[in-house]
C-alpha cells in the first residue's frame, strides 16, 4: 500500500535535461527523509541527491553539483530531481527511497521499479 513511485525518465540527447518524480503513496513526503539513488549496469548503486524536510540539509554527490537540483512540492506530495546537462554518464536507473539521514543515505523501506533515464545522441 505505502509506496513511492517513480515518474519522468526517458531517452534525452546529452546537453538536454529531465525532472523526474517521486510522489508518494501512504506516505505524507513532509516526514520523510528522500534519497535519489541510481544504478547503471555493471556498477553498483550510487546515491546521487537528498533532501530533508526537518533540518533542511541536502546532499548532491559530486558529479551532479551544479547541475541535479532536488526540490519539494507539499501539496504535491511530491519529491523532484531536476537533471540538467545530461551526460551519457548520467545513464541508470533512477529510485527514490526513504532514508535515515542525508548524511549517511541509509535507505529503508521497500524499492520501486525506478524509472530509466537514457543520455544518448
Amino acid at each position: 500500500q505505502a509506496q513511492l513511485v517513480e515518474s519522468g525518465g526517458g531517452l534525452v540527447q546529452p546537453g538536454g535535461s529531465l525532472r523526474l518524480s517521486c510522489v508518494g503513496s501512504g506516505y505524507t513526503l513532509d516526514y520523510y527523509v528522500i534519497g535519489w539513488f541510481r544504478q547503471a549496469p555493471g556498477k553498483k548503486r550510487e546515491g546521487v541527491s537528498c533532501s530533508s524536510p526537518f533540518d533542511g540539509s541536502t546532499y548532491y554527490v559530486d558529479s551532479v553539483k551544479g547541475r541535479f537540483t532536488i526540490s519539494r512540492d507539499t501539496a504535491k506530495n511530491a519529491v523532484y530531481l531536476e537533471m540538467n546537462s545530461l551526460q551519457p554518464e548520467d545513464t541508470a536507473v533512477y529510485y527514490c527511497a526513504t532514508v535515515h539521514d542525508c548524511a549517511s543515505r541509509q535507505a529503508y523501506g521497500s524499492w520501486g521499479q525506478g524509472t530509466q533515464v537514457t543520455v544518448s545522441s
